[in-house]
């Protein structure tokens, strides 16, 4: 392929230390040349500056947000195909070709499996769930791809939310075409469940998911979450 297959859009605020690990991950794990899209959302630590530095790479000065982030990178995106991939997970060895293949055999639109980088118990227990195709089982951690065309059709990420603006999109997709869950995983980060505790941040996120499913407005979702998580 001459063209790079995947956009890889990967919204950063103050990841300095997420990133030379990330670009080194995304360069041995490809099967072929992809798009690297970051959007900086106003880092204080160095994170720009750093990147600035980077070849290969289109690097932009957005406004803080992910929805908008994400937004913004889709915009100049080149692909056909989006990959949207949070700067502290790992997708797995050839996720580009894995996400090809799916695709030409028309799915539009899905996500890897999730693995913790932790071992405890409750996160391997929430990991799990991610196997089964299922919109309450999915967030954004597990990356998505999605087809260009049909991001736009959707209008891409619903900029109100702040948070929770992974899984609003997600639904939308889930209630108008088919969602392809891939059976191999991505690795997160389980450094928010550090800072909280595991089963204290897994209570507040669980609170925040049944708000959003009982149709909260974004606004108090954010508040939410702003009152109780780190």
């Amino acid at each position: 392929m001459n063209k790079a297959y995947l956009s890889i859009i990967i919204p950063v605020l103050n990841e300095i230390e997420q990133l030379e690990e990330l670009l080194t991950t995304l360069k041995d794990l490809s099967v072929f040349r992809n798009e690297v899209i970051i959007l900086d959302g106003g880092s204080t630590d160095g994170s720009y500056e750093w990147l600035e530095e980077k070849e290969g790479i289109t690097l932009i000065q957005s406004q803080k947000g992910r929805a908008h982030q994400q937004n913004e990178g889709a915009k100049v995106a080149s692909s056909e195909v989006l990959y949207f991939l949070h700067a502290d997970t790992r997708p797995p060895k050839g996720f580009d070709e894995i996400i090809h293949q799916a695709y030409i055999k028309n799915s539009k639109a899905g996500s890897f499996r999730l693995r913790f980088s932790s071992k405890h118990w409750a996160l391997n227990i929430a990991a799990h769930a991610s196997r089964f195709n299922n919109r309450y089982c999915r967030g954004g951690d597990q990356s998505l791809f999605i087809q260009k065309k049909l991001f736009n059709s959707l209008n891409g990420f619903n900029e109100d939310y702040i948070i929770c603006e992974d899984g609003e999109l997600i639904d939308r997709i889930y209630k108008q075409y088919s969602f392809c869950v891939l059976p191999q995983e991505v690795i997160t980060s389980s450094r928010r469940f550090k800072e909280n505790g595991v089963l204290r941040l897994q209570f507040h996120f669980m609170m925040i998911h049944i708000m959003r499913a009982l149709g909260r407005p974004p606004t108090r979702l954010h508040k939410y979450y702003c009152q109780f998580v780190k």
